[in-house]
Formats: structure tokens, C-alpha cells, sequence
């Protein structure tokens, strides 16, 4: 018998592995630390929303498919369901219902600041924020669009880029170095994001580097970020919302 270790330190602990015949050590991330970086969560997140009962398993555990029982933040009823749910899906039952009621309609589409927000933006991104603001003008202190569903456990989705005056958002997307991102689960929940925002009244403009496919009219496919892909952004802009709308907020 073969027990798996991955470098995240999760799997077969030397205790467990001590009747096996050897110790197969994966030099990456376990399924569910991959999974946790890809949703940019954390491990101790997760912890927090666990019944106590069941914090010393989820711990160590390493299979997205694994079933727990969950605390809601909300204050409702626990609710069981897989630990791959909990990061990609709407959270718990009353909660779903709860975000496409009359009162959260009102604020659907509605942009604005949180920040608590933990984000990650990468050199490339911040190099589209400066090459964006060169052609129009981007607001301070927007990070977030209100949704009329649960995404991710939060009823927001957080584009890389919100420019509200035009109700666009803007994405940059690579596989990065590990060569998956943007791919399979993630490339499925970046077309979640752009439906839930579709929704509410918003355009999500991709620019998909590095060998990703396109996943749709607002892709724009490029070899690496240039600035030819941004003035590419900013014609699609135009053709989504009008040249008098565009030239509103040029720089």
C-alpha cells in the first residue's frame, strides 16, 4: 500500500504511513489547497465555517468531494454539503432564497468599496490598470458589484477592474506557471461570474492571454498583454455601450 503526502504538508501523516510500504510525496499543492488558492480562500476560512465536531478532519483533509456539515455565517440552519460546494457554490438553502429576494434586487448591480476584501493582483494586472487609466478615467475605491445570487459564498462578485459609469468590468486571465489556471473549475466559474453579472446589467470584457480560448464575443485573445489587447478592450467598450458613452470617460 501506497499513502500520498503532498507538499502543502497534507495527506499521510508518518504516523498514519508507518504500516504502509513507502510514502508517495507530490511535489504540489493537495486538490483541496489548489482549490482554496484557485477560489482565494484560506484553510483557517474554511475551519471557521465547519461544525467543531468535524475541524480536526477538514484540517487535514485533501478531497474537494468531501462531505461536512457547515456553519451558515447568517445564523441559519447547519446545511450539509461538500467542501467544493462551500467554495464554488451559494452557500446554504435560506440564503439562496434570501439573495434573489425583493429587498437584494434593489442593490443588484450596485458597485461598491469592501474593504475587507483579500485579494491578490498580479504584476500583469496592475500594468492593465496603468495602461486602462492612460485611455479613460478609473474610479478610486470600487472593487466590488452587488449580485442577485450567492457566488462564492458572497453575494458579490470582484472583477479585476470596475468601471461603473460604463457597467463594464474588466478580467485579465493566464494559465500563470502552473499552466492550469483559468482552466477546468476555474474557467467554469469565470463563466459563472460573467452570467451572474449579465444579470444585473453588467459587461465583463476578458482579455485571455497565454493559450486560454476564448469564452466569448467580450474575449479578447492575445499572446501576452499588449497594449494593442487594450486598445482591442477599449473598442469593445465601445461597441458594447456606444462611442458617447466611452468618450464620457476618456482620460
Amino acid at each position: 500500500m501506497v499513502a500520498v503526502r503532498f507538499r502543502c504538508g497534507h495527506g499521510a501523516s508518518p504516523d498514519a504511513a508507518a504500516g504502509t510500504e513507502r510514502v508517495l510525496t507530490l511535489q504540489r499543492g493537495c486538490p483541496l489547497c489548489m482549490l482554496i488558492a484557485e477560489t482565494q480562500r484560506s484553510r483557517a476560512e474554511l475551519l471557521r465555517k465547519v461544525a467543531p465536531p468535524e475541524r480536526a478532519l477538514l484540517a487535514n483533509e485533501t478531497r474537494v468531494g468531501a462531505e461536512y456539515s457547515w456553519v451558515c455565517p447568517r445564523g441559519h440552519d447547519r446545511y450539509r454539503a461538500t467542501v467544493l460546494a462551500v467554495l464554488s457554490g451559494p452557500s446554504c438553502a435560506k440564503c439562496i432564497r434570501n439573495a434573489s429576494g425583493t429587498s437584494a434586487a434593489r442593490d443588484a448591480g450596485v458597485p461598491s468599496m469592501n474593504a475587507g476584501l483579500r485579494t491578490r493582483t498580479s504584476m500583469t494586472e496592475q500594468r492593465l490598470r496603468m495602461l486602462l487609466a492612460e485611455r479613460i478615467r478609473l474610479p478610486q475605491g470600487v472593487n466590488t458589484i452587488r449580485l442577485a445570487r450567492m457566488f462564492y459564498g458572497r453575494q458579490e462578485a470582484w472583477p479585476d477592474i470596475v468601471i461603473p459609469a460604463l457597467r463594464i468590468a474588466v478580467e485579465y486571465d493566464d494559465p500563470g506557471r502552473s499552466r492550469r489556471a483559468h482552466r477546468g473549475l476555474k474557467q467554469a466559474s469565470d463563466r459563472e461570474k460573467d452570467d451572474a453579472l449579465a444579470e444585473v446589467g453588467w459587461e465583463v470584457i476578458r482579455i485571455r492571454a497565454g493559450g486560454l480560448e476564448s469564452l466569448g464575443a467580450n474575449s479578447i485573445v492575445c499572446a501576452s498583454l499588449t497594449i494593442a489587447a487594450v486598445d482591442r478592450a477599449v473598442e469593445r467598450m465601445r461597441e458594447i455601450r456606444g462611442d458617447a458613452a466611452v468618450d464620457a470617460v476618456l482620460a
